[in-house]
């Protein structure tokens, strides 16, 4: 077991490394704002909206991104602690599948399932 925790931890380093350079390049890339396009047919108010739906788009990525590593970070927390493998919510160990399928899961799937039918009801 401990090789396979070993390959988890590597592949979720290298997915922490791969994010944190995504987030770097999607923040290199934002153009600033005194920088404007060339005229629009529209007008200005075109330019304002197209800008806009960039910037939202952009901050809604960045959101994401920010998530996902904050969940390695938790993931690979849990290494260092020596509780990786086990579920947050009722202590018993996760199934070697799932990690396999989402190493960064902090339940176990009948507890991931309780949750989700307990957010359904809400």
């Amino acid at each position: 077991m401990t090789t396979s925790f070993d390959l988890l931890r590597s592949r979720l380093e290298s997915e922490q490394k791969r994010l944190t350079e995504q987030l770097a390049q999607l923040k290199a890339s934002v153009r600033p704002a005194n920088e404007r396009r060339e005229g629009s047919p529209f007008g200005k108010r075109e330019e304002e909206a197209t800008e806009t739906l960039e910037l939202e788009t952009r901050l809604a990525l960045e959101k994401r991104i920010r998530d996902q590593l904050a969940s390695l970070e938790h993931a690979l927390d849990k290494f260092e602690k020596g509780t990786y493998g086990v579920c947050e919510s009722c202590g018993q160990p996760i199934d070697p599948a799932r990690l396999e399928a989402l190493p960064q899961a902090k339940s176990c799937m009948n507890c991931k399932t309780q949750q989700a039918k307990n957010a359904k009801g809400k």
